[in-house]
């Protein structure tokens, strides 16, 4: 699968540790996006959780009527568990993508290791 984005890119590697754009569809920002902190590849890990979630549920992850609600629920990281016909692995992965802090979100190497 290959997602793209043709809004805005930007190739990131070894000498781009942390970015601070804030562009991007406010619904797939990672909570240290929507914390105006520097933010690295993995948020990139993040918005694919989003989407895949969405894939399976219909509807995005986090859902607000404005900006500070979305904000506040994207920050507390807290969403429905995926309809009973998905796998527990799925779940799993999805999890892992939505994990809030950073450090502990899986790299893309570490998700292409997953079966």
């Amino acid at each position: 699968m290959k997602l793209g984005d043709f809004g805005l890119s930007r190739v990131l590697g070894e000498d781009s540790v942390f970015i601070k754009t804030r562009v991007g569809t406010p619904y797939y920002m990672s909570p240290e996006q929507i914390e105006e902190k520097h933010y690295n590849e993995k948020c990139d890990i993040w918005s694919a959780g989003c989407i895949i979630y969405e894939l399976a549920t219909l509807r995005a992850p986090f859902e607000a009527t404005t900006h500070y609600q979305l904000a506040t629920k994207i920050k507390a990281g807290k969403i429905e568990k995926l309809p009973p016909q998905y796998s527990e692995d799925l779940w799993n992965l999805i999890q892992r993508m939505l994990t809030q802090e950073v450090s502990q979100r899986p790299s893309a190497s570490d998700l292409l290791k997953l079966p």
